[in-house]
């Protein structure tokens, strides 16, 4: 999440208020098909994916039980609901939303050349905003889309693209065979997003004249007993750098954020806003979240790519190393300072690609899975223990 993204929280338009019965799965797709087409992909023990080509093909919500279960993404109905388009960006919601990087520094996609980095002057591009991506193929498993389109960076950079994006639904054994561990007895839903950025125009994308890069963000409902879990690389910073980035909006306070030997751990109840990126040296190719109050484990997962490739900085400033970025990322919603209301609250799992440093017709890919489980503690303890490296016991303890 962005620090522009929260200044929309003062836009009244965006207050979703928080409702004492929780929405089901059934409730959400039934309130999307009143405003939006749907693509709806089926698994075969009733777990679900929503997806919406209206909104750039995002994965909307998902569900392990279609039939009686609550959704996991976060759905912003007041927005949707209005219909209304808001000049900087439309925060609809959504587990698996196609964005790009960078979005600040002087290569940034959200800034006119020599633009002031504040809110007045932040734009996002239509082609991650409103744009509609065609829809290229489908079954009852997938959904691929394509769209084409124009951007100019803050260095007046052209840079003509080409996004296609496929989801596609996990069945249990690929479920298992990437988490590398048996999910026997639990109820799962996983699904896949495989990106490709095309650099479809005639001029190279460079460090000197900028690039590109995929950023796939997830927001997701909370509860006031989530807790994100990003395993990390462990190792001396001088070599490595600092563990973890917590300045993205202050400090995060000590009861918020606790640094393991090997694992961090960030509270994403909803209630305080602050962000946490890890760089590719430290980040691990697993992250997730235990929400201990709906028994819900969640388990994104990236591809890392081979070497030491250069990651774009999203901060709003001139920047001294505008090729040094996070790879992942972690936000928590909360009301804004000045006691606003909060824009949903929600949290986010994000990951990214590379810089696309590309020559005419040359692709960079970045592929995203989100798994949501849901059953058996001691199951999904062996989970938990196997993938992020501790247990579900640990998580719950592991914040004052």
């Amino acid at each position: 999440m962005t620090r522009a993204v929260i200044l929309l929280a003062f836009a009244a338009v965006l207050v979703a208020g928080c409702s004492s019965t929780e929405p089901t799965y059934a409730d959400d797709v039934a309130f999307l098909r009143r405003h939006v087409d749907v693509v709806e992909l089926v698994g075969d023990e009733g777990n679900r994916v929503a997806v919406v080509p209206a909104y750039q093909g995002r994965v909307m919500t998902s569900a392990v039980d279609a039939r009686k279960g609550h959704g996991f993404g976060w759905i912003n109905r007041r927005l949707i609901a209005s219909g209304e388009r808001l000049k900087h960006m439309n925060p609809f919601g959504g587990e698996d939303r196609f964005w790009l990087g960078p979005e600040g520094g002087q290569f940034g996609l959200y800034f006119a050349p020599d633009a002031p980095f504040d809110f007045a002057h932040w734009q996002t591009p239509a082609a991650i905003d409103t744009d509609r991506y065609e829809v290229v193929d489908k079954s009852i498993t997938h959904v691929s889309f394509r769209h084409r389109a124009v951007l100019r960076n803050r260095a007046n950079t052209t840079l003509v693209i080409r996004i296609d994006r496929t989801i596609r639904l996990l069945d249990r054994a690929a479920v298992a065979r990437l988490l590398g561990v048996s999910i026997g007895g639990l109820a799962a839903v996983g699904f896949t997003s495989d990106n490709h950025l095309t650099n479809a125009g005639r001029d190279a994308w460079t460090k000197e004249r900028g690039a590109p890069s995929i950023w796939i963000l997830g927001m997701y409902r909370h509860s006031p007993r989530t807790v994100v879990v990003i395993p990390y690389v462990a190792g001396d910073e001088s070599a490595l750098g600092p563990v973890v980035n917590a300045d993205y909006f202050g400090p995060v306070p000590d009861d918020r954020l606790v640094v393991g030997d090997a694992t961090v751990f960030f509270r994403a109840d909803g209630n305080h806003r602050s962000k946490i990126g890890l760089s590719p040296r430290r980040a691990k190719s697993f992250l997730g979240s235990w929400d201990a109050q709906r028994g819900t484990l969640t388990i994104v997962h990236y591809d890392e790519p081979p070497g030491d490739p250069p990651y774009v900085n999203s901060m709003w400033t001139l920047q001294d190393a505008p090729f040094a970025g996070d790879v992942v990322n972690s936000y928590n919603d909360g009301p804004p300072d000045g006691g606003e209301a909060p824009l949903g609250p929600f949290y986010e799992l994000e990951t990214s690609s590379p810089a696309a440093l590309l020559l005419e017709g040359r692709s960079i890919t970045h592929r995203h899975t989100t798994i949501h489980l849901e059953g058996d503690r001691a199951t999904l303890d062996r989970v938990a223990r196997t993938v992020l490296g501790v247990s579900l016991d640990t998580i719950e303890n592991a914040l004052p």
